[in-house]
C-alpha cells in the first residue's frame, strides 16, 4: 500500500542540499517545498527507487529535477549522460529541460531535450558536447540509441514522468526496451498521476523495493478550481466568448476546442481584435509550436488557444482561466483541461460551453469528478437565440395531411460536417 512520508521536512534547507542547489533555489523564488517534493526528494538523495503519485501542478518535476542535480558526476568522471528523464509528449521534454536549466543555474549542466518534430541532426550536436541529462519522448530517445548517438552506460538515474499517461499513448513497448539497456545498478523514479495495475506491472519488473509515496487527494479536481458551466447555442458560443473574456478579463487563459480546423477558425477571429492571442495544435510544425509555448511561458501571450494536445505535462503556473469552448471527447480530458489551472496551490477558474444536446456529457463529467458544476449567466447575454413566430393567417388554406405511405417511410439521415 502507499504510504504518505513520514514527518517530511518543511524547508529546503533541512534537506542537506548543497550551497549552490539552495542559491538556484533561492533565484528560482522557490520558497518551500511542496508535498511531493518534502517526500521524494529525501528518499531519491538516499538512493532508493521511488514511486510517486501526484498529480501535475504539485512540483512534481522539481522533486526528481533536485536530487539529479544533486548527484551528478562531474563530466571528467562519466563522459555520457548520467540521468535520463523519459516523458510523453514534446512540450513536457522543453519544460523539465528548462527546469533543469533553471535550477542548474549555479553551475554548468548541460541538458538536452530530444523529441520528434524536430531535426535529429541538430539534436546529434548537442548530444556530442556532452549531454549529462537527457530528457526525451521514449520514440526519439529510441531513434537516437538505435543510431549510437545516446550512450547509456553511465546513466544511473531514469526517471518516468507522467508514467500512466505514456502507458495511455503506447509507449510501454518503447519504455520497456529502454530499461532493458540501462545499467541494471540505476535508480528509478516513477511519477505518476494514477497506479493503475499497468504501472504497478511495471514497477515489479524493473525497480528494486521501491518505496512509494501517495501525494494524491481523494477529490480528482483539484481543490482551488472554481468550475462553472454555461449553456448556449452552438452557433452563439463566440458571442458568449467574447463577453466572458471581458467581464474576466484573465491574467492568462487557455480556450480549448475540440478539432484542429476549430482552434483555427477561432483564433482567426478572436485575432481581428485581440492581438495576444495564438494557437496551438498537433499540424502545427515543431518550431512553431516552441514559439508559441515560450511566448506563453513568458506571459507575452495572454490567450492561447488549443486542442487537447495541451491537455497534460504543460505547466505555466500564471494560467488563471480555462474556457471548454468544445467539451471534450472524454471525462479524463475535461480532467486534465481544468489542472491546466489553479497550480501549485493557486485558485483558478474554469468554464465550460455546453450545447442543448450536451446534457448527457455534462452529467458523465460531473459524475467522473464527483463535482456538479455551477451554472452561470452573463447579464443582459442570451445563450439561445429568441424563436420568432410567424403569424398565422386564418383565411389561408391548411396543407393537407401528408400521405399514409409517407408516415411509414425512415427519415432521412444526414452526415454531420465537423
Amino acid at each position: 500500500m502507499p504510504k504518505k512520508a513520514a514527518e517530511p521536512p518543511t524547508r529546503f534547507e533541512d534537506m542537506d542540499l548543497s550551497k549552490q542547489m539552495l542559491k538556484a533555489l533561492l533565484h528560482a523564488a522557490y520558497e518551500t517545498p511542496t508535498p511531493v517534493q518534502a517526500g521524494v526528494i529525501p528518499a531519491a538523495l538516499d538512493g532508493v527507487d521511488v514511486i510517486g503519485q501526484a498529480r501535475t501542478g504539485t512540483g512534481k518535476t522539481a522533486s526528481f529535477v533536485i536530487p539529479i542535480l544533486e548527484d551528478l558526476l562531474p563530466k571528467r568522471e562519466a563522459a555520457n549522460a548520467q540521468a535520463l528523464i523519459l516523458v510523453p509528449t514534446r512540450e513536457l521534454a522543453v519544460q523539465v529541460r528548462d527546469e533543469v536549466d533553471k535550477l542548474s543555474s549555479a553551475r554548468r549542466i548541460n541538458c538536452v531535450a530530444l523529441y520528434g518534430g524536430k531535426p535529429i541532426r541538430g539534436q546529434i550536436e548537442k548530444l556530442k558536447e556532452g549531454a549529462q541529462v537527457v530528457v526525451g519522448t521514449p520514440g526519439r530517445v529510441l531513434d537516437h540509441i538505435g543510431r549510437g548517438t545516446l550512450q547509456l552506460s553511465d546513466v544511473w538515474c531514469v526517471v518516468l514522468d507522467e508514467a500512466d499517461r505514456m502507458l495511455d499513448i503506447g509507449f510501454r513497448p518503447d519504455i520497456e526496451r529502454i530499461l532493458r539497456k540501462c545499467p541494471q545498478d540505476r535508480q528509478t523514479l516513477l511519477l505518476s498521476a494514477t497506479v493503475p495495475p499497468a504501472i504497478q506491472r511495471l514497477a515489479q519488473r524493473y525497480m528494486r523495493d521501491p518505496v512509494s509515496l501517495d501525494f494524491s487527494s481523494g477529490d480528482i479536481a483539484v481543490e482551488t478550481i472554481e468550475q462553472f458551466y454555461f449553456t448556449v447555442d452552438h452557433d452563439r458560443k463566440f458571442d458568449l466568448l467574447v463577453r466572458l473574456m471581458e467581464r474576466e478579463n484573465p491574467t492568462q487563459a487557455i480556450i480549448f476546442c475540440r478539432t484542429k480546423r476549430g482552434v483555427d477558425r477561432l483564433v482567426r477571429r478572436l485575432s481581428k481584435t485581440d492581438k495576444d492571442v495564438d494557437c496551438i495544435h498537433g499540424d502545427l510544425a515543431q518550431g512553431a509550436r516552441d514559439r508559441v509555448m515560450r511566448r506563453f511561458r513568458d506571459g507575452k501571450l495572454r490567450t492561447l488557444v488549443a486542442t487537447d494536445v495541451v491537455g497534460r505535462g504543460i505547466d505555466v503556473s500564471t494560467i488563471s482561466h480555462i474556457i471548454n469552448f468544445d467539451l471534450p471527447a472524454f471525462c479524463d480530458d475535461y480532467v486534465h483541461r481544468v489542472g491546466r489551472t489553479g497550480r501549485m496551490g493557486r485558485e483558478g477558474v474554469a468554464f465550460s460551453f455546453v450545447c442543448s444536446d450536451e446534457g448527457p456529457q455534462l452529467t458523465r463529467i460531473e459524475e467522473r469528478i464527483n463535482i456538479l458544476l455551477k451554472r452561470d449567466e452573463i447579464e443582459g447575454f442570451k445563450g439561445s437565440a429568441p424563436v420568432i413566430e410567424q403569424a398565422v393567417d386564418e383565411n389561408q388554406p391548411k396543407a393537407p395531411p401528408p400521405p399514409a405511405s409517407a408516415l411509414k417511410r425512415r427519415p432521412k439521415r444526414y452526415k454531420r460536417g465537423l
